[in-house]
């Protein structure tokens, strides 16, 4: 009995073994190359359970995800001006034929990678070196890119690779070519400041000029203007005079010799050397009257 559950056991393993070397399972994220002897027999592209030939095959799984291609270090290229830019760029790329890939590249990543990387320097060496810095950076950018990315993609088709997207993350000039633009932008917005200023401080002047002229004519238009209303005063205080001399000319008198009186007795100190009958002492005489 206890002999019987042993090979039962014993062929239970064997079973178990023979399965395990026998199936294999393939991921949806995934194709597998089946090896006979080294040699490829089969490609499995749609996941599930497959089998195959225990200790005669093998299986190499391939990861058809998206991939990223990030370089480490900007790229240096020169344009059609004879100045140098660095480029800073990523990759998108999958595997689209298996068996393809393995024949080219062997299977291996850093491979394709080198090769994907290689083909998109020749291709933005080549369109680099027919544009400007402007055109680099901001004027045909877009097209640049879509340009490498069909380039990049009917060079990778060789190996089984399919390139989605190529993208320039940034492109700088070097220092030395940075610190230039900057010197002669610099220059450029000092020779823009000082022009505004001389504009400014001719406009300014031009104010001021006017200003003045303003003044002075709304000054001359015042003093014409008081000098108007002092004469027309002046008449009307001179008819008024005059009209009240005519009314009443003895009375008129008497006012200015009082008047004259107050002036002249105004200090204490004040000395006046007249003869008696003088006219100026009139009215102290017999009520002012004439000839008393």
């Amino acid at each position: 009995m206890n002999r019987n559950l042993g090979a039962v056991l014993i062929a239970a393993v064997v079973v178990l073994i023979l399965a395990s070397l026998s199936l294999f399972v393939v991921d949806q994220r995934q194709n597998a190359i089946v090896f006979r002897l080294g040699e490829v027999v089969d490609v499995k592209r749609e996941p599930g359970l497959y089998l195959k030939v225990p200790l005669l095959d093998n299986v190499r799984f391939f990861d058809t995800r998206i991939l990223t291609i990030d370089s480490a270090e900007p790229e240096r290229f020169l344009t059609s001006e004879k100045k140098n830019v660095l480029v800073d760029l990523f990759v998108k790329w999958r595997i689209v034929d298996v068996r393809n890939y393995y024949v080219s590249v062997g299977g291996d990543e850093a491979r394709a990678r080198t090769r994907l990387l290689q083909t998109i320097n020749d291709s933005l060496r080549a369109e680099f070196g027919n544009r400007t810095v402007h055109e680099v950076v901001s004027g045909e950018r877009d097209k640049i890119m879509e340009l490498m990315r069909q380039r990049a993609n009917e060079d990778a088709s060789k190996i089984g690779v399919q390139v989605l997207d190529v993208r320039m993350k940034r492109v700088d000039l070097p220092q030395e070519v940075s610190e230039s633009v900057y010197r002669r932008m610099e220059a450029e917005r000092k020779r823009v400041a000082n022009e505004l200023r001389s504009t400014g401080s001719a406009e300014s002047e031009k104010i001021r000029a006017d200003a003045d002229r303003q003044r002075e004519v709304i000054l001359a238009q015042a003093y014409r203007d008081a000098q108007k209303i002092k004469g027309d005063g002046d008449a009307k205080a001179t008819a008024i005079y005059a009209g009240a001399t005519q009314t009443n000319p003895e009375f008129y008198a008497f006012y200015r010799s009082i008047e004259a009186y107050k002036q002249s007795f105004k200090n204490k100190n004040d000395v006046l050397v007249l003869e008696p009958n003088s006219e100026f002492f009139k009215y102290f005489r017999s009520g002012g009257k004439a000839g008393k």
